[in-house]
């Protein structure tokens, strides 16, 4: 791995050169003097070891954060986009591997071979692996969306592939999306299979048997459009109280960030990962990317840029703000165009795995030059 990290690290080099310093948050000054020490002692570790320029995991591991993004089993065939995921980023996310549809395509028919692919690729970069997800509306085989359930068959159901699937990957991830993406907009909950069948119970008792299957793994529950404070963030926000009062093994809210450009930056981003820490909670940035119109030009690059840097520093500014993870690193792989047509070169590098101004604010964001 530090050969690959070496070699891709000098390529990178020459781009990072023309990047400047970005100024920091006031929120983080008090923190700014042990980092510069810590940053500096580093860099001269650095020049001793020939020059080799500091990845991303490297700088965010300076705060106590890892740097990761997600990726796809169709991806590990493009040698140097694996390259470049193994040395950049120090975390991974399985983006579809270990959903129920990939997990369990029959009923009681466990199939782990794509997740196994990421967590081996992970493991033979020292890099460490987000489970995703085990309880969501999308995604789901036939088999359990073509029939009406009874509230105790979807129970027995939900809670074997729950924790089957934990089981299977017990000490080999260190945070499960438990739930993704329970609410609506106006924070009403989401009508999938599993409310109708089960009511707003299911989210503690999925967190239960996650628990009883993995008692050390991080628990958390994930969606969009809670970056910032509203309706939505409340309604986490009071399930979380009420789940923590109740002592359901809650340990994280995850902040998908899937950001674009037209709808405007998320201002109240770093007051609300402050309001779920004071819960006693971690939060992490789940699947970042920054959308846009096409075509991209310069001053919506520069826009983007800023706005990676601005969530960064906001994640570094809040203690329990555990990391960052983009929602795969290049716009080769990028999920949005099929999505959202018209819209794209959401990721920091280009589709030639090339870094985009993006690449050099988080590098800034987290104190690299």
């Amino acid at each position: 791995m530090r050969k690959n990290r070496l070699r891709l690290a000098g390529a990178v080099a020459a781009f990072v050169v023309a990047a400047g310093l970005g100024a920091g948050s006031p929120a983080q000054a008090s923190d700014r003097p042990a980092s510069e020490r810590q940053a500096s002692e580093q860099e001269a570790s650095d020049r001793q070891a020939g020059d080799r320029q500091p990845t991303l995991a490297d700088l965010a591991q300076r705060h106590g954060r890892y740097f990761g993004s997600a990726t796809d089993n169709p991806e590990l065939t493009d040698g140097p986009y694996v390259a470049l995921l193994g040395s950049e980023f120090d975390q991974i996310t399985p983006g579809n591997g270990m959903k129920w549809y990939a997990t369990e395509p029959e009923q009681g028919v466990f199939d782990f071979s794509q997740g196994d692919e990421v967590v081996n690729l992970a493991r033979a970069n020292r890099q460490k692996v987000r489970g995703h997800t085990l309880v969501w509306h999308s995604q789901l085989p036939e088999w359990l969306t073509a029939r009406e359930w009874t509230a105790p068959e979807l129970r027995a159901v939900l809670k074997k592939h729950i924790q089957t699937e934990v089981r299977h990957y017990r000490g080999k991830v260190f945070a499960w999306d438990v739930v993704n993406e329970a609410f609506n907009e106006d924070g009403t909950y989401r009508e999938t299979v599993f409310y109708k069948t089960l009511g707003p119970g299911y989210i503690a008792d999925a967190l239960r048997w996650a628990h009883q299957a993995d008692p050390r793994v991080k628990l958390y529950l994930n969606d969009y459009n809670i970056e910032g404070i509203g309706p939505k963030s409340d309604a986490y926000h009071r399930l979380a109280k009420e789940l923590k009062a109740q002592r359901v093994p809650l340990h994280g809210i995850g902040f998908q960030a899937h950001l674009a450009l037209q709808y405007g930056y998320p201002t109240t981003l770093e007051d609300n990962l402050r309001r779920f820490s004071r819960l006693g909670l971690d939060t992490a940035l789940t699947e970042v990317d920054v959308r846009m119109q096409l075509p991209a030009t310069e001053e919506k690059l520069a826009q983007q840029a800023q706005w990676y840097r601005d969530l960064t520093e906001a994640c570094l500014a809040v203690r329990r703000c555990v990391g960052v993870t983009l929602w795969d690193y290049t716009d080769k792989y990028s999920w949005i165009p099929a999505f959202f047509p018209g819209e794209g070169a959401a990721l920091p590098w280009d589709e030639q795995l090339l870094p985009k101004p993006a690449y050099f604010a988080l590098r800034e964001a987290l104190g690299g030059r």
